[in-house]
């Protein structure tokens, strides 16, 4: 097979799978791209990318496609980073600003705001970068790093990981590895030897990316709490609940 190419998530959450590509020595030829999580669904529909981090919000966009890992990014708790913040209780919000880098947040706060909450916001998707501008008070969905620093400008701060499994009973997974294109058995056993060589070592992890960590988030506890990664059976029905939904 020519080059794999790979686009995977930016954020502190996928630093273990990036690790585990980048330093287990499982993969060597091989192409990363590192992006926003919407833009991973992208560059896999395009073709520029072989296998791909994608978010479970942009999997009906393709009609055929094939999970390729026994991991993701998964939360059985609240997951910290992907948030509701607003100056107003739920049931006074009447406009949720969404964050550009990721459709699956988007989706899930409408699933969550019309099935459990009980109300019925407009909504107004931003233009890249414009999640951290505080004009946008009312209410936001904001994804990512960006969330440590954002939380205390704001009066209520809702955990979309926490509201749906208070919904629903089951995990929430936010993104998995998926291809469009059959890929070789051994090149998939050694790419999901590199994944689990980095989620298995987050010290290594830590102190590879130690210039890179949010200086306000306890990136440890982040890590091995409250992002789970191992694709289970109770996951992958969270997932399809999810998905049913859509």
């Amino acid at each position: 097979m020519k080059t794999l190419n790979i686009s995977a998530v930016s954020y502190l959450n996928t630093y273990p799978f990036v690790y585990g590509i980048q330093q287990s020595g499982y993969l060597q030829d091989y192409h990363l791209y590192l992006e926003v999580p919407s833009m991973c669904a992208e560059r896999l529909k395009s073709g520029e990318a072989d296998i791909a981090l994608v978010p479970a919000g942009a999997l009906p966009d393709f009609r055929d496609y094939t999970v390729v890992s026994d991991y993701c990014l998964g939360a059985v708790k609240e997951v910290i980073t992907v948030l509701l913040l607003s100056d107003k209780p739920l049931d006074k919000i009447r406009k949720i600003y969404l964050d550009f880098d990721s459709r699956t947040s988007a989706r899930l706060v409408q699933v969550l705001a019309n099935s459990f909450w009980r109300i019925k916001p407009e909504f107004e998707r931003l233009k890249p970068g414009q999640a951290e501008d505080l004009k946008h008070k009312e209410a936001i969905v904001a994804i990512g790093d960006k969330t440590f620093g954002m939380r205390e400008h704001y009066k209520y701060s809702y955990d979309l990981a926490g509201e749906w499994i208070r919904f629903s009973g089951l995990p929430f997974v936010f993104a998995v590895w998926v291809a469009l294109k059959p890929m070789p058995e051994e090149l998939l056993i050694q790419f999901n030897k590199a994944l689990k060589f980095g989620v298995q070592n987050i010290d290594g992890v830590l102190d590879y990316y130690s210039s890179r960590l949010p200086r306000n988030a306890d990136c440890r506890q982040y890590l091995t709490e409250n992002i789970s990664y191992t694709l289970d059976k109770v996951k992958k029905e969270g997932l399809n609940l999810f998905l049913s939904y859509l």
